[in-house]
């Protein structure tokens, strides 16, 4: 069982969520990002620091991570996650490449 994080912009939530699930059926163990999900409210600059920590400590215990890059695109913090996943030598998989495969 390979432990897969999913990076990408959180809109392509959707996205991400299907390919979860279909990851998953595979035998994979997939994490993913904190979606927001209560409408109306603002989170502080502490609480979004805490949900960063937790995704980099996700990319942390993964065998790889599975770039969620729709129409080629990645976005700013999405390549710091890739930076970092580099730093630690995790295998580094594309959406777009995923798809090339089904």
């Amino acid at each position: 069982m390979k432990i897969i994080t999913l990076c990408g912009s959180l809109k392509f939530q959707k996205e991400m969520m299907d390919i979860a699930e279909k990851l998953s059926l595979k035998g994979n163990c997939i994490l993913t990002p904190v979606y927001p999900v209560l409408e109306n409210y603002e989170r502080t600059e502490e609480q979004l620091e805490k949900l960063k920590e937790a995704h980099f400590k996700r990319i942390e215990i993964s065998d790889a991570i599975l770039v969620i890059n729709k129409d080629n695109y990645v976005g700013k913090s999405t390549n710091l996650e890739m930076e970092y996943a580099r730093k630690l030598q995790k295998e580094i998989i594309y959406y777009t490449d995923l798809m090339k495969e089904d």
